[in-house]
């Protein structure tokens, strides 16, 4: 990779693809981010980070995917098939939709797959089309085959997991795999087909934004859903039963995002057995995304350390316990085998002495959020933005958390008493902190966050695309432990102006961090 390096001052934009501005239900790969990028570049912008790319699991969530190698088909560019000619500029996929609010991501996925089928058909007489899969299924081979039959396969079932497919299919019998493979051939090839074009959007996408000077920053979970085809096609790797299901499941215990801990249900892996097998399986995962981008955030560090393992009959995370993880040994190993990547730890919630001296022993930095460095009083002091570790990335926010101008204009909905009070505290101590009246707007407090993560001594900044305008609450991506009514958030045309990139632009150099500091 020849992108930015997380050592240099610079500045970042988070935004998932999905909620670009566009014609469609959701925001791309195509066009859509191409515009993206340029209003990234224009403004000064090093970095893109987005959300995970691979294709998202209830409810929406790019943290749940049935794959952690694939990319999602609801990314692939309907504007991109056309001009590869691969659909009919009259074909009904291409009939724009009123972009509003929100993207509807059921409804889009939708369009593209019915739309990814008729370029299949039109792309089977291509000599140039299948050659091209001919290379990407033997450059991907380690994951594909395995990727293409499970996605086919639940498709035929319905959209079922796969634990609740018939026995000999779900324990992987060789039989009765390959007696499906023969009789649904062209519905794997179909997903052989997705995934090419989600790789070819994603590279093009790429080189676009290196000639630009933006460089993109990947997101990593943890762990991986239940149902996908890495827990079907490697069930040694995880905690799982006979009957392939997880004895504990994964979560964390009571932090700032909720009292009673969050219960993620994901499988919990077998780090005895991925040791013994040199993580050759993290390895081949990181080194995928390493492909494309040129930082990539590990999510929930903290479980690199040890893991919160809950029992799978517990109705919530309090019931857990924690155990121990190999972290040196894995980071040794992906160092190795991958040379110095850049990785960022997601070092929030309970971080121990353990955690902290895992992530320093390899230099990685950690994520540093200004909406939690308010809490008034002196014991407080260490949690100040003037001591946010310089090798950090520092954030107004993730997406995990309220919008800046949504979190000073009202407190959490349902908060009880005490944490009323608190947060009563802390937006007093943010209007002191940050040199504003008491009757500043929300609007006007955002900005105060963006220029605040800007101008602080940390390496790299980044700040949520709804804090660079401002948005409010209804503007949120994620509220964790909430299953549905997330993912949701898309920009609409003409928000991201010319007159926007400008001034941002402005307070970028202002703060040393662009392309020509001041």
């Amino acid at each position: 990779m020849k992108g930015k390096r997380l050592e240099d001052r610079s500045f970042g934009v988070l935004a998932h693809p999905t909620s670009l501005a566009g014609p469609f239900e959701s925001g791309d790969l195509g066009p859509s981010a191409r515009r993206f990028v340029d209003f990234l570049a224009s403004a000064g912008v090093g970095w893109w980070q987005v959300l995970p790319l691979g294709p998202a699991g209830h409810g929406g969530s790019p943290y749940s995917s049935t794959s952690v190698f694939a990319g999602s088909a609801n990314l692939v560019s309907l504007e991109s098939l056309r001009d590869d000619g691969l659909l009919d500029p009259s074909d009904p996929a291409l009939a724009p939709t009123h972009g509003a609010r929100n993207a509807d991501l059921v409804k889009g996925l939708a369009r593209r797959e019915e739309a990814l089928k008729r370029a299949f058909q039109r792309a089977r007489s291509r000599a140039d089309v299948t050659s091209r899969l001919d290379d990407h299924a033997k450059q991907n081979g380690h994951w594909l085959d395995d990727y293409a039959l499970f996605a086919a396969l639940k498709r035929a079932h319905g959209g079922e997991p796969y634990f609740s497919w018939p026995e000999p299919i779900r324990r992987r019998d060789p039989a009765a795999l390959e007696a499906f493979r023969r009789s649904h051939a062209d519905e794997v090839a179909l997903e052989r087909f997705i995934q090419l074009r989600f790789t070819q959007d994603l590279d093009a996408l790429v080189a676009y934004a290196r000639d630009k000077k933006v460089s993109l920053m990947g997101d990593a979970p943890i762990y991986v859903a239940h149902d996908s085809a890495d827990v079907w096609a490697h069930p040694e790797l995880f905690q799982l039963d006979d009957k392939g299901e997880p004895s504990h499941v994964a979560g964390v215990p009571p932090d700032a995002f909720s009292d009673q801990g969050q219960l993620w249900g994901n499988p919990l892996y077998a780090w005895g057995h991925l040791q013994r097998t040199g993580f050759s399986f993290w390895i081949a995962r990181i080194g995928r995304l390493f492909e494309a981008f040129d930082a990539v955030r590990l999510d929930h560090f903290i479980g690199f350390s040890r893991y919160w393992a809950v029992p799978r009959s517990a109705k919530t995370a309090k019931e857990g316990a924690f155990h121990e993880v190999p972290g040196k040994a894995l980071f040794e190993a992906l160092f190795r085998a991958l040379g110095p990547v850049q990785l960022i730890a997601e070092d929030l919630g309970v971080v121990t002495d353990q955690v902290r001296a895992l992530r320093d022993h390899f230099r990685l930095p950690g994520m540093s959020i200004l909406q939690f460095s308010f809490s008034p009083g002196a014991h407080a002091e260490g949690s100040r933005a003037h001591r946010f570790a310089k090798h950090s990335v520092v954030y107004t926010g993730t997406h995990d958390n309220d919008t800046s101008a949504g979190w000073f204009a009202s407190p959490p909905d349902n908060a009880s008493s005490g944490a009323l009070a608190q947060y009563a505290a802390e937006r007093r101590f943010a209007l002191e902190y940050l040199d504003l009246p008491g009757d500043a707007t929300a609007e006007r407090f955002a900005h105060a966050m963006l220029v605040a993560a800007l101008r602080s001594h940390v390496n790299t900044a980044v700040v949520p695309v709804q804090d660079v305008l401002g948005l409010g609450r209804d503007a949120r991506m994620n509220r964790p432990g909430i299953a549905d009514g997330n993912w949701s958030f898309r920009l609409t045309e003409g928000e991201l102006s010319t007159d926007l990139a400008h001034r941002l632009r402005h307070q970028v150099e202002l703060s040393g961090r662009g392309p020509t500091p001041r």
